[in-house]
């Protein structure tokens, strides 16, 4: 396996096609491929809420992406949370997940965040493996409470 050679770099709008594509191929692992509704064009209407970060392949090809926003969380303050971080199945165990994390940390500390968040399934053992040896705290205590587009219009109590 080793490490393969990937240059990360901000992530631009040029690059929106080949992230939603690993979006898509996230949501296939984590076994909702229907769940994504995003589009590139969406992407471009909205760039102003999140950033991401790609990890690029010496032939082109992004390999691996992490897309994350500023949050303000009340006991903490500024916080980044990162909504995706995922590598090609093909190019995994060379370190460009570490290479992302990584990067990510550099924005956080650049932007003198207070706080660090992501989410991990509770089934995605080798995630939670990496996400442990780098240092995370795994909180088993907090539930997800979502509502989709077509929730919130209809939201009445």
């Amino acid at each position: 396996m080793g490490i393969m050679e990937v240059k990360i770099r901000e992530g631009v709008e040029k690059d929106y096609r080949a992230i939603l594509s690993l979006v898509k191929e996230l949501a296939t692992f984590e076994r909702s491929p229907d769940k994504v509704t995003n589009s590139v064009e969406c992407m471009k209407e909205e760039k102003q809420y999140f950033q991401s970060i790609v990890a690029e392949s010496t032939n082109g090809e992004i390999v691996g992406m992490a897309v994350y926003f500023f949050a303000y969380y009340t006991w903490v303050g500024k916080s980044l949370y990162v909504d995706d971080i995922y590598v090609k199945k093909s190019c995994r165990g060379k370190k460009i997940g570490t290479k992302l994390l990584k990067e990510v940390f550099k924005v956080a500390k650049k932007e003198n965040c207070k706080r660090v968040r992501w989410q991990v399934l509770n089934w995605n053992k080798s995630a939670i493996d990496f996400y442990k040896k780098c240092g995370a705290t795994i909180d088993d205590g907090w539930l997800n409470c979502d509502f989709d587009e077509k929730d919130i219009q209809e939201f009445d109590i």
